[in-house]
């Protein structure tokens, strides 16, 4: 800063050259730009034989917020000296060029000025609707939420989505702690997973590890699994990532999980659900709808790998997605796409890593109503909202598109599609095809079974 301004008291100001000069001819030495202006306009005057006379300001730059930033001006500019002069012809067809070219920079400002106009109405819109939702969530609803969560009133305006300021809140209750978790418990649970941690980090053999009372899958599990997701948890906010203001939070809920249930222990896909609860309540809330929502009997089959009801909940969304979508169902079967290759990923993070965030805690507002089957009927949404398209795919195109979907994905589009899915076949609702799927397997496995012995 002191070298630039030293500089600048020393020189002289600024000249003023021909256009096009720097352009294209060389730079003048050092000491030209120590000249006199009018000494370099009559330089320039008698080396090119004519007058110069300088462009009036109001006419140089009319629209200056629609004209290009580049070099596309160029084209109205004299050549130098040393190169030949422009025909009249050349000229006109520049300057009409530029013209088209503002123009058309022109239309697509106020193309572009529209839209953010649109954007800002939608938003102010969307502003007011969470804003008077939040105030009958708050005063009418969540005081009386017992009485009033089954209204019709109090689903439809559920299904529009939850005010953030009430999100977690609503979603705690909606979830329930049947399992019984105290703060207290939270806080216990987590002290003996630090005291692992701390244990595992000093144990140099696997003899050490066993004699600590742990497995070596268990440290494995516990230390490496854990920290390795917690990095790829949201990457792109990186407020989860080591240094973040929520990874030891992340880590702790996730650690104080594997101590609470070591019969599921840790298992990919947890980091995105504990995530999400923490963005949404504070930590001991957090675990306490963490523990309770994975005791759920879909997440406890998925999370468990219980492969016989997970199979269960693949042969339900197929009876669905055939009855919704029959076209895109027997193509998918022609490839013998089955809905293990996009399911699984959808239902282990709750659709948290597959959809935009905002619009997975809004899938996520609805499952909380709904339970297991609005998992299943978002799942069909999506196959919805994409028909067209994978209708044209091969089996490897389905699998990656459906693994990686679209990032301009709409809240609005996907919900419109997701109302469009109907829950019931010859009848049947989801909870009675899943729970005739069940008594079959059953009855299966006792024909099948051998006699007993008297």
């Amino acid at each position: 800063r002191n070298f630039f301004t030293k500089r600048t008291k020393e020189l002289k100001p600024a000249v003023q050259s021909a256009p096009g000069w720097k352009l294209f001819g060389k730079v003048p030495p050092r000491e030209n730009l120590q000249k006199d202006s009018k000494i370099i306009q009559q330089e320039y005057e008698a080396r090119t034989g004519r007058m110069y006379k300088p462009p009036p300001p109001s006419t140089r730059r009319k629209n200056i917020e629609f004209e290009p930033l580049s070099t596309t001006a160029l084209i109205l500019e004299d050549r130098p000296a040393n190169l030949p002069a422009k025909s009249v012809e050349e000229a006109l067809r520049h300057r009409q060029e530029y013209d088209e070219m503002v123009a058309e920079a022109k239309k697509r400002e106020i193309k572009e000025a529209h839209k953010r106009k649109k954007i800002m109405r939608e938003r102010f819109k969307q502003e007011e609707n969470i804003a008077s939702a939040m105030v009958i969530w708050v005063n009418e609803i969540l005081p009386n939420w017992e009485g009033m969560r089954a209204t019709r009133r109090v689903r439809e305006l559920w299904w529009q989505g939850l005010p953030p300021s009430v999100r977690g809140k609503v979603w705690s209750l909606a979830v329930g702690n049947e399992l019984n978790i105290t703060p207290e418990l939270y806080e216990i649970f987590l002290s003996r997973a630090k005291e692992r941690w701390k244990s595992f980090s000093e144990t140099t053999s696997e003899n050490d590890i066993e004699d600590a009372g742990a497995s070596v899958a268990d440290r494995e599990a516990s230390l490496e699994l854990i920290k390795l997701d917690i990095s790829r948890t949201f990457p792109s906010l990186y407020i989860f990532q080591k240094g973040g203001p929520y990874h030891d939070l992340l880590h702790s809920v996730l650690g104080a999980y594997t101590c609470y249930r070591p019969d599921v222990g840790y298992v990919q896909g947890m980091s995105f659900i504990a995530a999400v609860l923490i963005l949404n309540l504070e930590e001991a809330d957090a675990f306490i709808a963490f523990a309770n929502l994975l005791n759920k009997p879909c997440q406890l089959a998925f999370f468990r790998v219980d492969h016989s009801m997970m199979l269960k909940y693949f042969a339900a969304f197929e009876v669905f997605f055939e009855e919704n979508l029959p076209k895109l169902f027997l193509h998918f079967k022609s490839y013998s796409l089955t809905p293990d290759i996009y399911l699984i990923d959808w239902i282990f993070t709750l659709y948290s890593k597959s959809l935009p965030l905002d619009l997975a805690c809004r899938v996520w507002d609805v499952f909380c109503r709904d339970g297991e089957e609005f998992l299943f009927r978002t799942g069909l949404g999506i196959l919805r909202l994409y028909e067209d398209i994978l209708l044209q795919m091969d089996f490897i195109h389905i699998a990656q598109f459906l693994t990686k979907l679209p990032e301009d994905i709409t809240s609005e589009k996907l919900f419109s599609c997701i109302a469009a899915i109907q829950m019931q076949n010859s009848n049947k609702k989801w909870a009675q095809v899943f729970a005739s799927l069940m008594k079959d397997n059953k009855e299966g496995d006792k024909n099948h079974s051998p006699a007993l012995k008297s």
